[in-house]
């Protein structure tokens, strides 16, 4: 269905272009403010929805999306994965072995297509809505995350693909699926699938937009979900935003569990917010987030033998398919100070995982795959849900930071640089001996560190088309390099962008 569906959302879209009705867009994600705007330029024909910047909108609903391709090479990499929202390895992961060249898909950004719109009722109220999916390029698929892992389970590590656990599961509605009223006196409200604020936060405040070719926090969603990627979108929510003169606030309230494809069994998140002048015409803008996330899920291949240093050792099995479970609480800090062309960037989130409100025995996950505890050689799954403060394991204590900048050399050339940094605090421990600190690769639990460094340049040089280039280095230290085949990765990609 996922190829034949997202041919066929093109067709449809470039016949409805055909008709010039008066329509209205709407924001990808509602910001509290009316989603209303003037009426679209709107697509007269095939040339005219390639060369131009019209939209393809009928009866107030516009069809809209990206795709982007590319090619790159990694240092350490691992094969193209056709399932994987990421599709390849920019990023140091585990089973990254050896220098490669291949197909570079969503590097700047996660193709899609989806619909979406914004009707007036009455005032100065409006119903909005969105549903979109993201999708490979190169294989037509529906993004799946979880999927991807899945399929390497059981797989050595030094043969597996360039898998990576997601909120995107395969779903035809894996980016978002709300529906809402918005209104600029009190704001906008929306039910159903939709970014959490965190997400929202990464897309404003990353100085790649939560890209997955350049940004280590777009490509693992750790910091987006606020904790664990697969909680970067809840399907059954309630989210609200308003503005209030320069300041701004929201909530949101995952009401669903794992029976209503989702990650956790309960989330809440609250953020405030404004954008405030300074010298000159510059902006500062700032956002404070909290999150708490309930029975949280992290999918993962358990690996086979390491040996006293936390590598990896032949025959690289047996890769089990593990879920660990963990409740969550994470403080989100960014800023963003815009003046002129320049915009410069700094974030920080603290996240403490803990063990779980209700341990698991059996459950399906996001993507419909079972899993259960100790079910190793049932169906080669299992679940963890004593990963933290349990039997002389602590809390574990992650915190993520970056900086970056972005100018506009000129109206359609863009040079964007950031720097990346993780850390992680050592929580190990036996269940007799107490907490035993560690600093090496010896132990997971061990203190360690990541970084990343990316730079890249995009080029619009049409009104829906752009041209980028950039390179994205990365690399894991201490007890964040456990299991790691390589410790990092240096991963220059060129690609093409177009968004309608």
């Amino acid at each position: 269905m996922s190829k034949l569906g997202i041919f066929a959302a093109v067709i449809i879209a470039a016949a409805g272009a055909s008709y010039g009705v008066e329509a209205w867009a709407a924001d990808v994600v509602p910001t509290g403010a009316s989603a209303a705007t003037a009426a679209p330029k709107l697509c007269t024909d095939g040339w005219d929805f390639i060369a131009t910047d019209c939209q393809l909108t009928w009866r107030g609903i516009t069809v809209y999306g990206t795709i982007d391709a590319g090619f790159g090479w990694q240092s350490h990499g691992a094969p193209w994965d056709p399932r994987s929202a990421v599709g390849a390895s920019y990023l140091i992961q585990k089973q990254n072995n050896s220098a490669l060249w291949g197909p570079a898909p969503n590097a700047l950004t996660n193709s899609f297509i989806g619909i979406k719109g914004t009707e007036p009722i009455g005032g100065n109220v409006s119903v909005v809505f969105a549903l979109d999916a993201g999708f490979d390029p190169y294989s037509l698929r529906f993004s799946n995350g979880p999927g991807s892992i899945a399929a390497n389970a059981g797989i050595p590590q030094n043969f597996a693909t360039a898998y990576s656990d997601s909120s995107r599961a395969g779903q035809w509605f894996n980016g978002q699926g709300y529906v809402g009223v918005s209104s600029p006196t009190y704001g906008t409200l929306t039910v159903f699938r939709q970014n959490s604020l965190t997400l929202d936060a990464v897309f404003d405040y990353d100085p790649f937009g939560a890209s997955y070719g350049f940004s280590p926090i777009g490509f693992q969603g750790i910091t987006c979900g606020g904790g664990n990627t697969e909680n970067c979108r809840n399907s059954t929510s309630l989210k609200y935003r308003i503005n209030v003169g320069q300041f701004r606030a929201a909530a949101l309230w995952q009401f669903g569990g794992y029976a209503q494809n989702n990650a956790s069994n309960g989330a809440y998140q609250f953020q405030a917010g404004g954008d405030i002048s300074t010298w000159g015409k510059g902006v500062l803008s700032v956002d404070a987030i909290y999150s708490h996330v309930r029975d949280s899920v992290s999918l993962a291949l358990a690996p086979g033998s390491n040996n006293a240093n936390g590598v990896p050792i032949p025959p690289f099995l047996p890769q089990t398919l593990t879920a660990t479970i963990s409740d969550n609480e994470a403080v989100m800090l960014v800023a963003k100070y815009t003046n002129g062309p320049l915009k410069l960037y700094a974030g920080y989130e603290h996240i403490r995982y803990m063990a779980p409100s209700n341990p698991q025995t059996a459950f399906t996950n996001i993507a419909g795959t079972f899993l259960c505890l100790g079910c190793d050689a049932l169906n080669n799954t299992n679940i963890n849900n004593t990963a933290f403060g349990v039997n002389g394991l602590g809390n574990k204590t992650f915190q993520v930071m970056w900086a970056g900048a972005k100018y506009a050399v000129t109206e359609n050339l863009d040079v964007i640089g950031a720097y990346y940094h993780y850390i992680q605090n050592s929580f190990f421990g036996t269940a007799a001996g107490g907490p035993a600190p560690c600093f090496g690769t010896e132990h997971p639990q061990c203190a360690g560190t990541f970084d990343g460094i990316s730079a890249a340049v995009d080029w619009r040089f049409a009104p829906k088309w752009d041209l980028y280039s950039g390179i994205m280095f990365t690399q894991v230290n201490g007890g964040l390099a456990f299991g790691f085949l390589q410790r990092n990765n240096i991963a220059p990609t060129v690609g093409l962008r177009f968004r309608f």
